[in-house]
Parts: C-alpha cells; sequence; structure tokens
C-alpha cells in the first residue's frame, strides 16, 4: 500500500493520513508471528472495549481461547503489572499506560502542542482536541476539557469512524484510492459502526430490500463530498453527524517539513450552547490562529537532544518464568516489552536497536515486530526501522485515561490494610490549606477500628496526613523533615483519645507533595517504636507503589486528585 506517512523529522514526527498504518490484518498471521502475544493483544483490546474490566469466563467468550490460557495470559500481565484481580474480574491497571505513552512520546506532538490546545480551550470554554489518523479512523492524542454536567470530551485514544467526525475529511484528503477502497470495504462490512465502541451506533437500515446499501452508498457519496469541501476550505465541521446536538470545527496542523497533516485541532459543542454556524463564523478564526501558532511552535522545535535510550528492559523476565513457571508466558512479556523501547527520540528503531534496548536476541526482538506490524501496531518504515501507529492507543489507554487519584490508590491501600491489619487512607489538602479530605480507605475486619468515611473533612494540624501535606510550609508540628522520599509523620491522640496515625507524601511527577498515605489505629495495637520499624516501611512500598502508577498515568493526561 503507498505510505501516506511524512517521513520522521528531527524536529517532530508526523502522524500521517488514515491510511498511514498497515493494511487490516492479514486472515493467515505470518509464519514468524508469536501467537502468544497475539493472544496477550486480543485479551487486553477485549479488556478496553469492555470499559477496563471484565471476568476471566467474559474473557473466555469474547476472544475464543480456552480458560486456562486466559489465566496464564492474566497472571502474566498481572506480574507486569498491566491488570490485577478485583474479586472475580480482571481490571486494567495504570502501569498499561506505559504502552501508549511510548506511541505518544515518539510522535511528539502532545508535548509539543497541548499548551496551546489547553490555552484555547480556557479562551473559549470549549472542548479542544487533537487527533491522528488511524486507518479509515481518527483516534485522539490529546484533550483539553471543560467540567460540566454536559461533557462532550472523548477519551485519549478513542478511535471514532472517519466520516462522523470533523477531523475526517481533512484526512482523507490525503487518502489515496486504495485508502478510499478500504474506506469503503468497512463501512460495508459495519454499516452500524459496531466496532467503534467510542461512538453510538447508527440506526440500522428498514427491512425494505435495498435499503442497506442505499444507506451506505448515501453516506460514502456525502463524505466523498465533504472530503471534497474539505479540500477546497482547509477546514471541516461536524454538525451533530456522530450524535445529536454534538457539534465541531476542525482544522489540520501541517507538518514543517513536509507540509502534510500531522494532526488535526478541533474546538467542540454543543446545540444548546452554539449552533455549527456559530462554530464556523464566531470559533473557526481563532481556532486557525492557533493552529498557526502550533504549526510554528513544530517549526522551532529544536532537535532532540541524544536522550540515552533504554537497555536490557526484558531481562526481568527470565526470573518470574523460572519463580512462576508455566503461569508465566515469558513470550508475551517480552513481547509487551518490546513497545516500550519506543519513545521520545526513539520514534524509529532497527530490529537491532530493539534488541539492545530489551536484552532480546535480534531474531526474538524481530519477530514480535512482525507480530505487531500483522496486528497493526507498528509500521515498517522502510527496509530495516520500525514506528509504532496509533493503534498503540488500543491497549488500555482511553479507559485508563480517565482514572483518578483515589481509584489509582485505593488497591494498594486495600493491600496494605491486608497486610498490616489496619485501617488505610488517603487524602488531599482543601484549597484553604486549613483542612485535609479523605479521597480513598481501606478498612481491615476489626471489633475497633477507625472509622472515617471518604469526603471526611479534619482540621490538617492535628492529623499525620494533614501534617505530611503542610510539609512545605515553614514550620509544621512533629513533622519529621528527612530527605523528600523518607519524610513522615506522627501524631498520638491529638484529634481523638486512643489514636495514633502514621502518614507519608505522595508525589507527582514534578516532586511536588499532592497527596498524602496513611495508616491510623488505636495507640494500644502498636507503640509508636513499632509504628517505625514495622508501619513505616510498609506503608512506604505503598506510597512508593501508588506515586509509580501516577507518575505513568500523568505522562499525557491528567489525574484528579479526588
Amino acid at each position: 500500500m503507498p505510505a501516506n506517512t511524512p517521513p520522521v523529522a528531527h524536529r517532530v514526527t508526523g502522524a500521517g493520513s488514515p491510511a498511514a498504518p498497515t493494511a487490516a490484518p492479514a486472515a493467515v498471521p505470518p509464519a514468524e508471528a508469536v501467537t502468544p502475544l497475539m493472544r496477550g493483544v486480543a485479551v487486553l483490546r477485549q479488556l478496553t472495549e469492555a470499559g477496563g474490566t471484565l471476568s476471566p469466563s467474559a474473557l473466555e467468550r469474547a476472544t475464543g481461547l480456552a480458560r486456562s490460557t486466559v489465566d496464564r495470559i492474566t497472571a502474566t500481565l498481572a506480574r507486569m503489572g498491566y491488570v490485577r484481580p478485583d474479586g472475580r474480574d480482571v481490571v486494567l491497571a495504570p502501569r498499561l499506560m506505559e504502552l501508549g505513552n511510548a506511541y505518544l512520546a515518539a510522535l511528539r506532538l502532545p508535548a509539543l502542542l497541548h499548551a496551546r490546545a489547553d490555552a484555547l480551550a480556557d479562551e473559549l470554554d470549549e472542548s479542544v482536541s487533537l487527533a491522528v489518523g488511524d486507518r479509515d479512523g481518527i483516534r485522539f492524542i490529546h484533550q483539553a476539557t471543560r467540567r460540566r454536567a454536559m461533557s462532550l470530551s472523548f477519551r485519549i485514544g478513542d478511535l471514532l469512524p472517519a466520516e462522523r467526525t470533523a477531523p475526517g475529511p481533512l484526512f482523507a484528503t490525503e487518502w489515496t484510492d486504495a485508502d478510499w477502497r478500504l474506506w469503503h470495504a468497512r463501512r460495508t462490512a459495519d454499516p452500524e459502526d459496531r466496532g467503534f465502541t467510542a461512538v453510538p451506533p447508527r440506526l440500522p437500515p428498514t427491512d425494505r430490500p435495498g435499503d442497506a446499501i442505499d444507506a451506505v452508498g448515501a453516506i460514502g457519496a456525502d463524505f466523498e463530498r465533504r472530503a471534497a469541501r474539505a479540500r477546497e476550505d482547509g477546514w471541516s465541521l461536524d454538525d451533530q453527524l456522530i450524535e445529536p446536538g454534538l457539534v465541531a470545527v476542525s482544522v489540520p496542523v501541517r507538518h514543517p517539513d513536509t507540509g502534510r497533516i500531522a494532526c488535526v485541532a478541533s474546538v467542540v459543542s454543543h446545540t444548546s450552547r452554539r449552533s455549527a454556524d456559530d462554530l464556523r463564523t464566531t470559533l473557526l478564526p481563532r481556532l486557525q490562529r492557533t493552529v498557526a501558532a502550533m504549526e510554528a511552535d513544530l517549526r522551532a522545535a529544536p532537535p532532540l537532544s541524544g536522550t540515552s535510550p533504554p537497555s536490557n528492559l526484558a531481562t526481568w523476565t527470565a526470573a518470574s518464568k523460572q519463580e512462576l513457571g508455566r503461569e508465566f508466558v515469558e513470550s508475551l512479556a517480552r513481547g509487551l516489552t518490546v513497545l516500550t523501547a519506543f519513545g521520545e527520540g526513539r520514534a524509529a528503531l532497527t530490529s537491532a536497536q530493539v534488541a539492545k534496548a530489551t536484552g532480546l536476541s535480534r531474531a526474538t526482538a524481530r519477530r514480535a515486530l512482525i507480530t505487531y506490524e500483522h496486528l497493526g501496531l507498528v509500521r515498517q518504515e522502510d527496509d530495516r526501522t520500525f514506528t509504532l501507529t496509533p493503534r498503540v492507543l488500543s491497549l488500555g489507554f482511553p479507559p485508563l485515561s480517565r482514572t483518578s487519584l483515589p481509584r489509582t490508590a485505593l488497591p494498594h491501600l486495600e493491600e496494605l490494610a491486608s497486610h498490616v491489619h489496619e485501617s488505610t487512607s488517603l487524602a488531599v489538602l482543601t484549597p484553604s490549606g486549613e483542612e485535609i479530605q479523605y479521597t480513598a480507605r481501606a478498612t481491615t475486619g476489626r471489633i475497633m477500628s477507625v472509622d472515617i468515611t471518604v469526603g471526611t473533612r479534619l482540621p490538617a494540624h492535628a492529623t499525620a496526613l494533614g501534617r505530611v501535606l503542610l510539609s512545605d510550609t515553614p514550620f509544621v508540628p512533629q513533622m519529621h523533615p528527612e530527605s523528600a522520599e523518607h519524610a513522615y509523620a506522627l501524631v498520638d491522640e491529638e484529634l481523638e483519645a486512643g489514636l495514633r496515625s502514621l502518614a507519608v507524601p505522595i508525589h507527582d511527577r514534578a516532586g511536588r507533595v499532592v497527596a498524602a498515605a496513611g495508616v491510623a489505629m488505636h495507640t494500644a495495637r502498636h507503640t509508636r517504636e513499632q509504628c517505625l520499624e514495622h508501619l513505616l516501611p510498609a506503608l512506604r512500598r505503598t506510597a512508593a507503589a501508588i506515586e509509580a502508577d501516577l507518575h505513568v498515568a500523568t505522562h499525557f493526561t491528567h489525574v484528579p486528585l479526588t
């Protein structure tokens, strides 16, 4: 298939047209494809399409795999931190976002353009998005949302059919004849868009003979007209094509070296706020000015400094295989690690470079890349190099991109509570700085336990959690000012007689204290010395696990603290 992707540049990697990824996977996988890796990807995609949670039996039905195979795959993914058990269900975990982060970092566009998109959203008080083409669809790479009861934003990684969006006609201006044939084939096979879980399905045609064919043909003709108009105007409009009430206007952001579309910026609203004509006459000029500034940013982006590539990313898998035996699918773990070899400054890699980054043999690395090419997750740029495609975002990124700190922390708090047999909690400082608010809690099965519900507010100065959160102020009583990663607070009976509490800070990617995690107990159960000797190390391990998840999740998304 002709390549529609602009060459990889020294300043920013272009995203290409919707047909830039490889053609749809062949019915028969290549002989070198890694079957366990294909099965693992299938499990992750089913979990993603289900919103992040499925039971093993539901995964068995959805993938067609044997239950024993599903169990081995999920055990391996759990070992990697990509999923976790939750009762009888399997749940996607934030660390899985490192796969999508690898694609977004290699792309560079979110890092270079997100500030302009966020500023425009603030200026207009409307949602603003950036999208790239993914075959005959569009996939979001950044969202600047507005917090309203009527929310209009999609999630980063969501895939939409090109013909039902404002960006779609713009990407279609660069399609080849082969790309249009691919689009027509998909429309014929899926006239109701059931394959796009991020949008509501189209209404089915009536039962009258020929109606289905006529509906597909009418949509095709309309989309071709919209693409021709977009080519002429240089912008495109969506007037309630996704669902009633939703309107959007889009402008392409062009690659500085090739002039081709790198991504598309859109402003999204609803008809109770703005009509489609209002978007065109009022907001389009402001969007065009922002896009011009984005293109200037791309031209001015300096070459990437020589970043040290990772090394031996997959060497840990041998020890896990030795420990877990048959329950650990090493070829799956190795294959998924291959994706993390890509990143900022590593947009295009040879199989030899991937092998060096992962510690795998060159043959093993190449087999994984061939498997991913078959699945549409990588494409071969030339005879030697491979790049990630937007489809990598289909591996868990959409549901995980809407997580919050309490949801991220709760499994770790529950594990700690089970280990120390005491209540655990997460809290943030209120805007006044005078109180803390509990945002997550995990209790233990004791007759006498600390009973504080989520949402409770308490004076910050009288709690260990509060003193940790106030640790940047000039004076905090009983705050132990060790190095930042070892700071803690231990408070005795200041809030209530008999209550002893211990807390440590939670830091964001910039090192700022954004929350605190703590353990609370009756003074008779643990002496102060026992708290420091036994509880504090476990609490610090929990805080480190929460921070690790938070840092992965906030690389390209905003994670609310409450």
